[in-house]
Parts: C-alpha cells; sequence; structure tokens
C-alpha cells in the first residue's frame, strides 16, 4: 500500500514537472512566433540551430525573420521568462518564509528601493563612465541592496529574534516611505515624466541580450541558493520554534532566504521595472495545484513564473497592437481577480 502511494506521488510530481516545461517551451515558442510579422515555428528552430552551432542559414528562411528570432524576439523572451521565474520563485520563498499568504518580492521594500535607484538615475541623468547604458540597472541592483541591508539592520534592532512580523512591518515602513520618494521625484520631474512612469509599470521591450547578461548571474546565484533550502523552508513554513527543535539554524537559513529572495526580486526589478502580482499569485497557484513541499513548489513556481511573464509579455504588445501596454499593467489585470478568488476559497475553506 505504501509502496503504491509513494509511486502515485512520484508520478504526480513527474507529471508536474514535464506540465511545466511543455508549458513553458509552448510559451516561449509562441513569444517568438507572434508578432506584427509571423515567423513559422519550424523556421525558429532552424535559425536557432544555426546560430548555436555556426551553421550557415538555409536560403529559404528569410533573412528579415532571422534578425526578428535573434536580436528582436528570442532575447525578450528570454528576459521575461528569467524576470518571471526570479519573482515567482523568490515569491513562494518569501511566502514560506514568512508564514503570510501577502509576502512576495515586495514586501521587503527591494522593488521599492532598486525603482528609488531607477528613478534617481532618470531624474539626475546619472551616468556612470564605466558603465554607459547599464547605468540605470547598475544602480537599481546597488540601491536593492542597500535597502534589504537597512531593513535587516533596523529589524534586528527592534527585536534581536529578527521575528517574521517584524521583518514584514519593517519592510513595508521602508516600501512606503521609498514609494513617497519616487511619487515626490515624478511630481517635480519634466520632460522625464513619461520614461520613469513607462519604466515603473515594467516592460522588457528593446532590452536585447547585455540585459540578460546583467540578470543570468543574479538569477543563477539566487535561484540555487532557494533551491538547496527546499527542506529548511519546509520546517521553517511550521514556525521557528517547531524548525529549531529539529536542528534547523533558523537564523542562519533565514538570511540566506532573505538575501536570495532580494537578489531576486532587485535584480529583476533592474532590468525590467516594477512588475507586480507574479511572486502574489504563481506560488499560490502552484501550490493549490502541486502541494506545499517547497522542495518541488521552488522549482514549479519558477518554471511556470517564467510562462506566465512571457505570455504576459506577448499579451502585452500584441493585444492593441501597434501600441504597446507595460506588462505591469497586464500581470496586475490578470493577477489582482486570481488573487481575489484564491483569497476567497481560502477563507471559505476556513469556514467549511
Amino acid at each position: 500500500m505504501q509502496k503504491r502511494f509513494t509511486q502515485k506521488f512520484l508520478t504526480n510530481k513527474s507529471t508536474a514537472y514535464i506540465l511545466a516545461a511543455v508549458f513553458l517551451v509552448m510559451a516561449m515558442l509562441m513569444g517568438i512566433s507572434i508578432g506584427t510579422v509571423s515567423v513559422p515555428i519550424f523556421d525558429i528552430f532552424r535559425i536557432i540551430s544555426a546560430n548555436i552551432f555556426h551553421l550557415q542559414l538555409d536560403e529559404s528562411i528569410n533573412p528579415m525573420h532571422s534578425n526578428i528570432v535573434m536580436n528582436i524576439r528570442l532575447p525578450r523572451v528570454i528576459l521575461a521568462g528569467l524576470v518571471g521565474a526570479s519573482l515567482a520563485i523568490a515569491g513562494a520563498s518569501f511566502q514560506g518564509l514568512l508564514r503570510n499568504p501577502l509576502a512576495d518580492p515586495y514586501t521587503l521594500g527591494v522593488s521599492s528601493g532598486a525603482s528609488v535607484g531607477a528613478v534617481i538615475t532618470l531624474f539626475f541623468g546619472v551616468s556612470l563612465p564605466f558603465a554607459g547604458l547599464f547605468t540605470l540597472p547598475l544602480l537599481s541592483i546597488i540601491f536593492a541592496f542597500l535597502t534589504i541591508i537597512i531593513v535587516l539592520i533596523f529589524a534586528r534592532r527592534i527585536d534581536r529574534g529578527m521575528k517574521v512580523e517584524t521583518i514584514i512591518l519593517t519592510g513595508i515602513i521602508f516600501s512606503s516611505f521609498l514609494g513617497a520618494l519616487i511619487s515626490l521625484m515624478i511630481a517635480l520631474t519634466g520632460d522625464e515624466l513619461r520614461q520613469i512612469i513607462g519604466w515603473l509599470l515594467g516592460s522588457v521591450s528593446m532590452r536585447g541580450w547585455d540585459y540578460i547578461q546583467i540578470i543570468l548571474p543574479f538569477f543563477l546565484v539566487g535561484s540555487l541558493l532557494l533551491l538547496i533550502n527546499g527542506r529548511e523552508l519546509n520546517a521553517m513554513s511550521f514556525g521557528e520554534e517547531k524548525a529549531q527543535h529539529i536542528g534547523v539554524n533558523v537564523q542562519r537559513r533565514k538570511m540566506l532566504v532573505l538575501i536570495a529572495g532580494s537578489i531576486l526580486s532587485g535584480a529583476a526589478v533592474a532590468v525590467s521595472g516594477t512588475i507586480g502580482f507574479v511572486g502574489l499569485v504563481i506560488p499560490h497557484l502552484t501550490r493549490l495545484l502541486w502541494g506545499p513541499d517547497h522542495r518541488h513548489l521552488l522549482p514549479l513556481s519558477l518554471l511556470t513564473g517564467s510562462g506566465f511573464l512571457i505570455l504576459a509579455d506577448l499579451l502585452a504588445r500584441t493585444i492593441i497592437a501597434p501600441t504597446e501596454l507595460p506588462i505591469g499593467v497586464i500581470t496586475s489585470i490578470i493577477g489582482a481577480p486570481v488573487f481575489a478568488i484564491i483569497l476567497m476559497n481560502r477563507r471559505n475553506e476556513r469556514r467549511g
């Protein structure tokens, strides 16, 4: 009986990974193929293969299609996927660590810190001599790191044990304060107003391969740190005291998760702007479908969040083409009702 149950459990998890991977691949193909100029899926495979293996491109393939795939849509799809994956896995980890369904990469004020860095760069026209065009994302990442450090220092001063409630409240306070600074700078700005608001609403348009190189190392480091802490997140989701009783170094693991989640969300905001609800809704949906085990919840959220944001970006650039909407608008329109439904279902379950 136990063996049969184990086999069924493993099969279900295998199915989950297969479905999540298929969803991601289909989202990527749709994101590359669909647009003002449609590119056949078979041509996409041939174009990418020719560039990877340095083969001569088939003469039957339109050179314009090759340029669209390799220089415009493929980097855009990959960047959207990395941003969505970063926000989703960070959100899943924060929700497990803080035992709060409202926790996401923005709870600790990291995104607000990154946004302040970006707005300051745009407002004052800051340009680092060694960075050039990359001043904006670099300063956003720096401000994101500074914000999480300050939040953790204040939380520790208020409560040496750094309880969950203290961290959340400290993050909310700093997020509100930084949000007020952003509003002040927007109110004082002139010609840069459209650029600043457009960045804050979120976009992966015209970023290119260079921005992928910026986010990729942060994504790899942050994701790896979270994935290797899946068991500890399972323990801490039942309470810090219970986790300590079974041998988990709560303070160390908590710090690792907070830093890893901040790296991911800070890097994501740096390259794409503020994109809400991905880190909030995707972990919820994944948890409802496949369970709360963080050893599987984290990688499944990563795959699902990546595919979701690719499709959201596709919708943003095609729904009222040729005008392009910010991704943040699409994720909010989709995410807010879904999250409201999830909360209502949870409330009904508790009453029942």
